[in-house]
Formats: C-alpha cells, sequence, structure tokens
C-alpha cells in the first residue's frame, strides 16, 4: 500500500468522524422548516386602550319625568341636593296613593282623616264644599276605578326657605251616586265610569323629619 492510498484513508476516516459529530450536536432537519423570528429588543410594550370614562350623566328620577336642564328639572334637582334620599319616582307613587285617599274623603264627606294632608286653606276649601252640600241633604256614593293618568306637570324649589312644591296631573276613573235626602238618584250612576281631571300641587319643606307632604293647592 502506498503513502497516497494511506493518506486518501485517514482523511476518509476524518471525514465520516466529522459528520457523525455535526450530527449529534445539530440533529436532523425533515422538509421545509421557517426560520427564526428576530427576538424583540427590549420588554415588549404594552397596548394602550383608551376608554371614555363618563362622570356623572342627567338624572333618569328625573329626566324621565321632566326635559332635562327645564326649569322643573332644576327645582327637583335642588330638593335632591337639600334631601339626597328624596326621589321623584318614590314622590309619585306617594302622590297616586294621596289622590284616590284625599279624594273619596272628600266626595263622601269625611275629611277628618285626611286632614294632615291638607294646607288649611285647602281643607276649609273642601270643608265648606263637604257643609254645602250636607245643607242641601245630598249624600254621594264614589267608588275609585283607579288612574288613567299620572304625570308630573311642574316643580318649584325655593332654596331660601328649603320648601318645594310640586304639580301633579291626574286623571282619575270613579263612579259616583249623588242622592237628596230622599234617597233618590239626582246625578251620577252606579255602574257609569266618570273621568275627573286636576292638578294638584303638593309641598313640604325638604330636610324636614316630617315625610308628609301636603296639598296645597287644586286645579285642572
Amino acid at each position: 500500500m502506498n503513502n497516497a492510498l494511506i493518506q486518501i484513508l485517514v482523511l476518509a476516516g476524518i471525514a465520516v468522524f466529522l459528520i457523525i459529530k455535526l450530527r449529534s450536536v445539530l440533529g436532523t432537519r425533515e422538509g421545509f422548516e421557517k426560520p427564526p423570528l428576530p427576538s424583540q429588543e427590549g420588554p415588549a410594550r404594552p397596548v394602550q386602550r383608551n376608554f371614555e370614562v363618563i362622570e356623572g350623566g342627567p338624572d333618569r328620577d328625573i329626566t324621565d319625568h321632566v326635559a332635562e336642564g327645564s326649569a322643573a328639572a332644576l327645582a327637583l334637582a335642588g330638593m335632591k341636593s337639600a334631601e339626597p334620599s328624596f326621589s321623584v319616582n318614590t314622590f309619585l307613587q306617594g302622590a297616586r296613593g294621596a289622590y284616590e285617599m284625599i279624594l273619596m274623603a272628600f266626595e263622601r264627606g269625611d275629611l277628618a282623616a285626611v286632614k294632615p294632608f291638607l294646607a288649611p286653606d285647602v281643607y276649609e276649601s273642601f270643608a265648606a264644599a263637604v257643609a254645602a252640600r250636607e245643607a242641601q241633604g245630598l249624600t254621594v256614593e264614589a267608588n275609585f276605578v283607579g288612574l288613567r293618568e299620572l304625570a308630573l306637570q311642574g316643580a318649584t324649589w325655593n332654596a331660601a326657605t328649603r320648601e318645594g312644591e310640586i304639580s301633579v296631573r291626574f286623571t282619575g276613573e270613579l263612579t259616583t251616586v249623588v242622592r237628596n235626602a230622599a234617597g233618590e238618584v239626582v246625578e251620577g250612576s252606579a255602574t257609569e265610569i266618570k273621568r275627573q281631571r286636576d292638578v294638584w300641587t303638593f309641598a313640604r319643606t325638604m330636610g324636614s323629619a316630617d315625610p308628609n307632604w301636603q296639598l296645597v293647592a287644586t286645579g285642572e
């Protein structure tokens, strides 16, 4: 064996050794592999999201009943400022009950139970009408059917006296029968429902210990 052949065998052995070594370190690749993505330098920046924060906004307890920014809305807001627990919705629920109670007391001529809820001049006016009716020997049989309409019509606020006034429009449905001293029907019917439209104004000193509103004016 000559020297040239020996050198070729030695070089071939070295090449085989290097190939085996590289495969053990790098592994094998089969098919297509995506190149590695370049690494980002520095920490990832957080995604910024801009949110519009709305504070306050219209008071739906007020704007559900009167126009936003109106004189009535400002008056109701003043009442709420003086008495944070005041709610227009709760007031209207109370007004509904007060209307039926006071109206029926007037129709039946028994004002004693509702006197605390009437301003003195309103009570005197109601009492005078009841007395005039009794002087003619008339009696009234009334039955409250329900409310067809209840709406807040207006409101005023006096910051100096802390007195608030709220006007409410009612359309009540009831039956009435008016009898004379002999018991004869002179007006109305027990089966015919009539509608009665009223605008009542209630007043109260906001923040006072007395939670009751008084009826201070009546109209149509």
